[in-house]
C-alpha cells in the first residue's frame, strides 16, 4: 500500500508524527478533491450533459463544506486501535464517509422539502430551477425531485466504489466491508422510520430515540469509529467500547442538532430553522415537550406540540418554542446532550488509548454535541 502522498503530507504532518482528528479531517479534504476530480473526469467520458447537471452538483455539494466529523471520528478510532504509520485507507475511507453522507443529505432534502444545505439551494431545488430556466416540459418540481434522487445514488456509487477499492487493499479488507455494510443498511432504516413516524402520527420517546440512534447515531459517531478501528484490527473489546463511545456520542450529536433545529440560527447553520416544528417531525425534543406538557396538565404546550396538525403556520412555530421553553423540554435535552457526551468519553476510556488521543475525542465529542463534557471525578 503507497504511503502518503505529498500534498496529503502537507495537509496532516508526517504519517508517524503527531496528527490531530483536525488534522486528519484536512488530509482527507486533500484526498476528496482528488477522487472528485477523478470521478467527475469518468462523468463527463460516460456523457457531458449528465456530468454538468447531475456529477457536477454532487461534487459541488460535497466540496461545500460541512464539519468532516465521520472522517474524524474514523481517525480517533483508527489511532484508539492502534492505528499508526500509512494513513491512505484512513483516507480513502473517510473521502468514501463524506460522499455517503452526500447520499444522504440530497435524499433527505428532497424528503423533507428543505430549501436549503450548506447555506445554498438544496440539489433538488437547483435541479427545479434548471429545468424552469430550460422552459423544459413538464413539472419543475417533479423533475427537480426525480434527478436529484439520481444524484444521491450517484455519491452512493462513488462511496461504494471508493471503500470497496480501499478494502480490496485492506488486509482487514473483510471486516471493514462488514462496517459498511451495516452503515448503510443502518442509514436506509433510520431513513424509513422516520418516514414511517410522520406517516403514523408517531410521538413516543422511544419512537423518537430510535429514529435519532438509527439514523444519524450510528452512521455520525458509531460506525465511523469502527471503521477506522477495522483498518487497525481492532480486536473485539476495542471496538466495542469504540462502539459504545460512539453510540452515546452519536445520540448527543442528533439532540443538539433537534435543537438546533428548532431554535438555531439559518445564518450560521445555513439551513433552516423551523422545519422541523412546521412539519411536526418526531424528534426527541418534540416528544419529551408532548410528555412534559401532559403530564404537568399544560394543555396549551399539549395542543401546541401534538403529532399530526396540519403544517404549522409561523404564529404556530412561536407557540411550539415557547411551549418547549415552558415545559423544561429544552432544558432536559441539554441535559441529556451532556449525560450522553459524558458516557461517551468513559466508553472510550475503556479502549485504553493513549492520552493524546482520548484529549483529541474529547475535543471532537465537544465539537460535534456543542457541549464541554468532563469525566466523572474531573475538575469542574
Amino acid at each position: 500500500m503507497l504511503g502518503l502522498r505529498p500534498a496529503e503530507a502537507d495537509a496532516a504532518g508526517t504519517a508517524d508524527g503527531p496528527l490531530t482528528a483536525r488534522d486528519a479531517a484536512r488530509a482527507v479534504e486533500t484526498e476528496l478533491g482528488r477522487v472528485l476530480d477523478e470521478a467527475l473526469r469518468r462523468a463527463r467520458d460516460t456523457d457531458p450533459v449528465f456530468a454538468r447537471d447531475i456529477a457536477g452538483r454532487v461534487v459541488s455539494l460535497v466540496l461545500l463544506g460541512g464539519k468532516r466529523l465521520r472522517a474524524a471520528f474514523a481517525w480517533c478510532g483508527w489511532r484508539a486501535a492502534g492505528g499508526s504509520g500509512d494513513l491512505t485507507a484512513l483516507l480513502r475511507t473517510g473521502a468514501a464517509l463524506e460522499l455517503l453522507q452526500a447520499c444522504a443529505l440530497i435524499h433527505d432534502d428532497v424528503m423533507d422539502g428543505s430549501p436549503l444545505r450548506r447555506g445554498a439551494p438544496a440539489v433538488h431545488v437547483e435541479l427545479s430551477r434548471l429545468h424552469g430556466a430550460a422552459r423544459m416540459a413538464g413539472s419543475s418540481a417533479a423533475f427537480g425531485t426525480s434527478a436529484a434522487v439520481l444524484a444521491g445514488d450517484l455519491a452512493l456509487a462513488w462511496a461504494d466504489d471508493l471503500l470497496t477499492e480501499t478494502a480490496l487493499g485492506s488486509p482487514y479488507g473483510p471486516q471493514l466491508h462488514r462496517e459498511w455494510r451495516a452503515v448503510r443498511e443502518e442509514m436506509v432504516a433510520g431513513q424509513y422510520r422516520d418516514l414511517h413516524a410522520q406517516a403514523t402520527g408517531a410521538s413516543g420517546v422511544d419512537e423518537a430515540l430510535t429514529v435519532a440512534t438509527l439514523k444519524s447515531a450510528l452512521y455520525t459517531v458509531e460506525r465511523p469509529l469502527a471503521l477506522g478501528a477495522a483498518l487497525a484490527g481492532a480486536d473485539a473489546p476495542v471496538r466495542d467500547a469504540l462502539c459504545a463511545a460512539g453510540r452515546c456520542a452519536g445520540l448527543a450529536f442528533q439532540l443538539r442538532d433537534d435543537l438546533i433545529g428548532a431554535f438555531g440560527d439559518p445564518a450560521l447553520t445555513g439551513k433552516p430553522a423551523d422545519d422541523d416544528l412546521r412539519t411536526r417531525k418526531l424528534t426527541y425534543l418534540l416528544s419529551v415537550g408532548s410528555r412534559l406538557a401532559e403530564t404537568s396538565g399544560d394543555r396549551e404546550a399539549s395542543d401546541a406540540l401534538a403529532p399530526g396538525a396540519p403544517r404549522a403556520s409561523d404564529e404556530d412555530v412561536r407557540r411550539m418554542r415557547a411551549a418547549l421553553e415552558r415545559t423544561g423540554a429544552r432544558a432536559a435535552v441539554d441535559a441529556k446532550i451532556t449525560e450522553l457526551a459524558v458516557t461517551s468519553l468513559e466508553h472510550f476510556d475503556r479502549t485504553g488509548a493513549d492520552p493524546v488521543v482520548r484529549r483529541e475525542f474529547t475535543a471532537l465529542v465537544e465539537r460535534a454535541c456543542g457541549v464541554a463534557p468532563q469525566r466523572t471525578g474531573e475538575a469542574a
